[in-house]
């Protein structure tokens, strides 16, 4: 690989290789064990999206998933009415989505590729939403994250996120944006607050920013009070 930097992708690409995770962390790996005792491998639906469509807070339309994993909550969008692409870098949990989807016998794209390779039209989704990547987004990819949600977003569309709270149980790094580079490492994932998560997406408005609710299996739904969800509108 050529170290001369000619261009802002030249950057960016520069700097992700200044992150351990990035090259020692691999998803494919991690969902290749469909036994591992992780929470949000259950085929249950996050409870703030439940709680966002019992509320009308979010009605059926057009959805984008941007980290889908093995696919919980794009098969719960499609159950309720909704069109959806859902986006993943990981062909083991892709495979796993859609042996999920053929099952429940609902129709989700599921697309195999990074999110930032994404080609979208713009104002095409009614909802963009993520659970559980954003918090692995390092800091000079956010300002194209937030491109992207806003390119992809109709005006008046919603956008939603789970993330790690600041400090919390399952994750969420305290730390400032300069110290991922100074020690070159995100130490898992980035944890937020409320003013975080407010001043990020600025741009937006927020409708409301809350720990999730701890919620048991038997439910039917996931929810640890260790993430943030948080619903915002893009402006008309």
């Amino acid at each position: 690989m050529k170290e001369t930097i000619h261009s802002y992708e030249d950057l960016l690409i520069m700097l992700d290789h200044l992150l351990k995770e990035s090259s020692e962390f691999n998803w494919d790996q991690f969902y290749s064990d469909r036994e591992r005792k992780v929470p949000f491998f259950e085929n249950h639906p996050d409870e703030n999206l439940v709680d966002y469509m019992e509320k009308s807070r979010i009605t059926a339309g057009k959805a984008l998933e941007l980290g889908c994993g093995p696919g919980r909550n794009a098969i719960y969008l499609a159950r309720n009415g909704f069109h959806v692409d859902a986006v993943d870098q990981s062909a083991e949990g892709l495979d796993w989505a859609i042996e999920r989807a053929k099952e429940q016998k609902v129709q989700v794209n599921f697309v195999l590729r990074n999110i930032f390779d994404l080609d979208i039209e713009e104002d095409t989704y009614d909802l963009v939403y993520d659970s559980g990547c954003f918090h692995h987004i390092p800091p000079h990819r956010r300002m194209d994250y937030i491109s992207l949600v806003k390119r992809a977003l109709k005006p008046g569309g919603s956008f939603a996120l789970t993330c790690f709270a600041e400090g919390g149980e399952l994750g969420g790094a305290g730390i400032s944006d300069w110290e991922v580079y100074r020690g070159r490492s995100m130490r898992g994932g980035l944890g937020f607050t409320d003013e975080k998560l407010k001043g990020i997406f600025r741009d937006f408005t927020a409708v409301e920013i809350r720990k999730m609710r701890d919620m048991e299996n038997e439910t039917k739904q996931f929810g640890k009070s260790a993430l943030l969800a948080a619903l915002f509108k893009k402006e008309n």
